[in-house]
């Protein structure tokens, strides 16, 4: 649809972009998303677990099979690498660290992790301004880009959202639960995502300016999201 004004040659890497971005799905940011709707807490963390565990096993395949849909070849062992640096190797880090913790150490397990939440919040930040200043010259200079690339993630966010909040009203299922479980289907593991995308790609090209949209437009749009599942807690509950 966009085709006529996008550049030809980066077409395809827009789509490989956002494929990568909508494949990942949420782990870290849906905390936020289901206290800020009074989502049920484990409900939530047991969706964040499911969720990792999925992009474990499935990550790959579903990209090289929605990939090889659209034309597009990815080295799967390129993929497979991401995965594990990127979500592999840091679980089996911080697991063996939490045990060795609890069982062979006399320092306390919740006094250690205040300790480091400075150090995890920078390395954060860290990432989401990284991916910003190699491509802030794109961004700034392809506002229209940057829209179309927009509109696909956006379709994707309310449409996934709200067919789950819908179907979690149908059959009847809580309030509490409706709420995290529309924002986790519909918000995406955006650090992979850009991860990925420049390790099959640049940090300058198609595929990740497509992933930093979907940083971009995370936020916000996710924020809406809350607002709606807050705003119709009354009709929800009604019966």
């Amino acid at each position: 649809m966009f085709s006529s004004w996008l550049p030809a040659s980066e077409i395809d890497n827009y789509i490989a972009g956002l494929v990568i971005l909508a494949a990942a799905p949420c782990t870290a940011m849906v905390f936020v998303w289901s206290y800020l709707c009074d989502g049920e807490p484990h409900f939530t963390l047991t969706q964040v677990a499911l969720n990792d565990a999925i992009m474990i096993f499935a990550f790959v395949p579903i990209v090289g099979l929605l990939l090889g849909i659209t034309g597009l070849t990815i080295p799967w062992d390129t993929l497979l690498i991401s995965i594990t640096v990127y979500i592999l190797i840091p679980f089996l880090i911080t697991q063996g660290m939490r045990y060795g913790i609890i069982n062979h150490s006399k320092i306390n397990l919740d006094v250690f992790l205040k300790k480091i939440h400075l150090y995890s919040i920078t390395a954060l930040l860290a990432m989401l301004i990284l991916p910003f200043g190699f491509q802030g010259y794109q961004i700034l200079q392809s506002p229209i880009i940057v829209l179309l690339i927009a509109i696909p993630i956006l379709i994707q966010v309310y449409f996934n959202s709200m067919l789950a909040y819908g179907l979690n009203k149908t059959i009847g299922e809580k309030y509490r639960i409706a709420g995290p479980s529309a924002l986790i289907g519909a918000s995406n593991f955006f650090e992979l995502a850009v991860a990925t995308a420049i390790t099959l790609f640049d940090f300058k090209s198609g595929a990740a300016l497509a992933t930093v949209v979907g940083v971009l437009v995370e936020v916000p749009v996710m924020l809406s999201v809350v607002k709606i599942v807050n705003s119709s807690k009354k009709w929800y509950e009604h019966k």
